[in-house]
């Protein structure tokens, strides 16, 4: 993976202010660092340790006890597919591996353009239109794998035309 430049850490500076003296406020600064960066640059927790003098070792292990922090930054479109009881027997695995194949990624991967992020997640609650995956915070239901990679590509298509405008 490349180095990524060093994160602008004034960012976080008034989570800091209101909560770094505060004890038990770990979580709601790694939050709040999550919120900001979109995942939690390891310069950024270094600062956080600083600040908050807690010990990075105990900072580190928060962030990877937890499965709601990344450490790694996620792709522009974030794919969510459920993993549920419902998708898992109306065969989520196949639109799994549609996706896979369209995008060249695993679960917790980001494709090499930084266009997309793959995430199985346990549930997001819309059984009756299982198999589900959500991008974005738009729910994809009913699908089947060329379903699937027609979202994909359709999402892929609009950014690539949208960079272009810009």
């Amino acid at each position: 993976m490349s180095k990524l430049p060093p994160s602008d850490l004034s960012l976080i500076e008034p989570t800091l202010n209101t909560y770094a003296d505060t004890p038990g406020s770990l979580i709601a600064i790694l939050q709040a660092t999550q919120e900001a960066y979109g995942y939690l640059p390891m310069d950024v927790m270094e600062h956080i340790a600083q600040k908050t003098n807690t010990p990075i070792a105990t900072i580190v292990g928060v962030a990877t006890f937890y499965a709601q922090f990344r450490l790694e930054p996620v792709g522009k479109n974030l794919i969510m597919l459920c993993q549920g009881t419902a998708c898992h027997v109306n065969s989520s695995e196949l639109i799994s591996k549609a996706i896979t194949d369209e995008l060249g990624i695993e679960d917790g991967q980001t494709t090499e353009d930084g266009l997309f992020s793959l995430e199985h997640v346990a549930c997001l609650g819309c059984c009756s239109l299982s198999p589900v995956m959500m991008i974005n915070g738009q729910t994809y239901g009913r699908l089947t794998p060329d379903k699937a990679r027609k979202v994909i590509r359709s999402i892929a298509a609009a950014s690539k035309e949208g960079d272009e405008q810009a």
